[in-house]
């Protein structure tokens, strides 16, 4: 499979997080999706002491043993909390520059897309977090995706991912839902960035139910076990072939 590595040209979180790592400053990272309004990404929170994590992300921290591999590190804040806890840990993401920021402060980091099979290693922990689950891209990809974690995990390894079920975008004030089933998943967005003049290609990304991800789990020689949920549809689950 084609390595999809970032140009530096069409990277703009690469570019917010080598501004604030630089200088302690980074300007709006813009997030467009045709489903949603303009957000915005706070650039500040990519570089969060583990004291400044959501008690998910610091449980996810407290169940990784072993030797670990960080999927979609950014600036390497999760990296940097294992570290100082001990733990071997390797970073990968499709940023380049962003890889390099992590170097430099310290973390093993390596520009590696997840699902470029060039890319191997023997983990008894694959995290990922900030909605982990978004690397996937689509449902459609589910196979793949435990295909690699097949290759990457150690004998009794685990994949440690939280999601969020965005179901509740589509409540009525009387508790029904409003989703179409006609099109297609609904945790199944596309994203795109722009930070300064710098803008980013459309991305698919995943939000992704617990039950879903079960289901998809099982199919694929995995079985999923929800280790916590968070104040807002958001969870961390574990995976375990």
């Amino acid at each position: 499979m084609e390595t999809k590595l970032l140009a530096e040209g069409k990277d703009p979180m690469g570019q917010a997080i080598r501004d604030y790592f630089e200088t302690g400053h980074a300007g709006r990272l813009r997030v467009f999706s045709p489903q949603f309004d303009e957000d915005e990404l706070p650039v500040a929170a990519l570089f969060r002491t583990e004291e400044r994590m959501p008690k998910l992300e610091r449980t996810a921290l407290d169940l990784c043993r072993g030797r670990v591999l960080d999927v979609g590190a950014g600036a390497g804040c999760h990296s940097l909390a294992l570290q100082q806890r001990g733990v071997d840990v390797t970073a990968i993401d499709i940023s380049p520059l962003s890889v390099e920021v992590m170097r430099q402060r310290g973390v093993e980091s390596v520009a590696a897309d997840l699902f470029d099979e060039t890319f191997s290693g023997c983990y008894d922990t694959v995290l990922m977090l900030m909605n982990g689950s978004g690397i996937i891209g689509r449902l459609e990809r589910m196979p793949l995706f435990f295909h690699r974690m097949k290759q990457l995990l150690a004998a009794g390894g685990q994949v440690l991912m939280d999601s969020s079920d965005l179901r509740y975008v589509f409540e009525n004030e009387d508790g029904s839902w409003d989703i179409d089933l006609n099109a297609g998943y609904y945790g199944e967005l596309e994203y795109q960035m722009q930070y300064q003049k710098v803008k980013g290609e459309p991305f698919d990304w995943l939000y992704v139910d617990f039950d879903t991800l079960a289901f998809h789990a099982q199919a694929n020689g995995f079985r999923a076990e929800l280790m916590e949920e968070g104040g807002h549809y958001d969870y961390l689950a574990r995976l375990l072939c």
